[in-house]
């Protein structure tokens, strides 16, 4: 196995996994806190994931076409397709509902927070949905 694959088994599997832990396990539990504690976990989280998924999601796409250039095939190109999805939808639907979300206020949010938040867990599952998917075909692209 070359490094260019190993790394991007591991990039591609943590940013996925980080991301699909999240939507399936994380946010299921959070829905059910009450108003202040959901936040301030949700404006926590924006933190420590906003730090670190920028730069991964970015390292899976270019890690991505870079060993389907190298080694062309379906499952690699499909790979890319989905990690690129993934990053579009992010950037256009996540991003500025996570920005408006770390700038409210815990104890009194805006009028029609939890629809803003339902907005951003439907793409949080797109998002995740992609970046599994990109995954199992890295791992497919690699076996093959």
């Amino acid at each position: 196995m070359s490094v260019l694959v190993f790394l991007t088994l591991v990039v591609t599997g943590f940013v996925s996994c980080a991301e699909f832990g999240s939507y399936a396990f994380v946010h299921p539990v959070l829905r059910r806190l009450p108003q202040p504690e959901r936040l301030a976990v949700e404006q926590g989280l924006l933190k420590t994931f906003g730090r670190i998924m920028p730069v991964g999601m970015t390292a899976a796409v270019v890690l991505a076409i870079t060993a389907a250039s190298r080694n062309p095939s379906a499952w690699s190109w499909s790979a890319v397709v989905a990690f690129v999805a993934a990053l579009v939808s992010t950037v256009i639907f996540n991003v500025p509902i996570n920005r408006a979300t770390g700038r409210w206020e815990i104890t009194e949010p805006p009028p029609g927070w939890e629809r803003i938040r339902r907005r951003w867990e439907v793409f949080q599952g797109v998002r995740s949905w992609l970046l599994l998917a990109g995954f199992v075909l890295v791992c497919a692209a690699a076996t093959t």
